[in-house]
């Protein structure tokens, strides 16, 4: 097994960033990872250049995983809810307002030749250790039960409720089919 390091998305990491998108096809059909940020769906719009220029002004954050190379497998986005204002889910979710949340988990994403090796587990725990170190906070994710069902992976984009729950988040309120709203307050470092 290969040995993984954690590292934050930022502007001396962005070529990693940039080199893992390309080698997956933009991700998700080209959304280079601004589906949760406003600037999604907007006409005439980017979306690396969006994501390089969140990046470069510090608008964007995620913990990336790279391997005993230097390249980056996987990440998991985070961000304030300004940052990440685009939910999924948004009008079973504002039905009954779940506690804000100082912090969203948005997409999270393996290298397609990396999967089933642990990747996104590292990744989650690097976003909830970089945010412990950003003062830490109410943490919200919105993830996918697959406990007792084949789920196909373009469903997965945000983790699974369950290896979130492995990271101590609770079940808030269920807002999809298998969709739920997790939160955890994470201490500051």
């Amino acid at each position: 097994m290969s040995e993984y390091t954690v590292g934050r998305l930022e502007p001396a990491t962005w070529d990693a960033f940039a080199d893992l998108v390309e080698r997956n096809g933009g991700i998700f059909g080209g959304c280079w990872c601004i589906g949760w940020h406003p600037e999604c769906g907007q006409r005439g719009v980017d979306y690396r250049e969006v994501k390089r220029e969140r990046v470069l002004t510090n608008r964007a954050h995620a913990a990336l995983v790279f391997d005993e190379h230097g390249k980056a497998q996987g990440w998991c986005q985070y961000g304030s809810v300004e940052e990440l204002s685009n939910i999924k889910h948004a009008r079973k979710y504002d039905e009954e307002l779940p506690p804000r949340p100082d912090w969203r988990t948005a997409c999270c994403f393996v290298d397609k030749h990396h999967r089933g090796q642990g990747i996104l587990r590292l990744a989650v725990g690097g976003a909830l250790r970089q945010i412990a170190e950003e003062g830490g906070g109410l943490v919200e994710a919105i993830a996918e039960t697959v406990t007792g069902r084949v789920a196909h992976g373009r469903f997965l984009f945000t983790g699974t409720a369950e290896l979130f729950e492995d990271h101590g988040f609770e079940r808030v309120r269920q807002v999809g089919k298998h969709a739920w709203i997790l939160n955890k307050v994470v201490e500051p470092a």
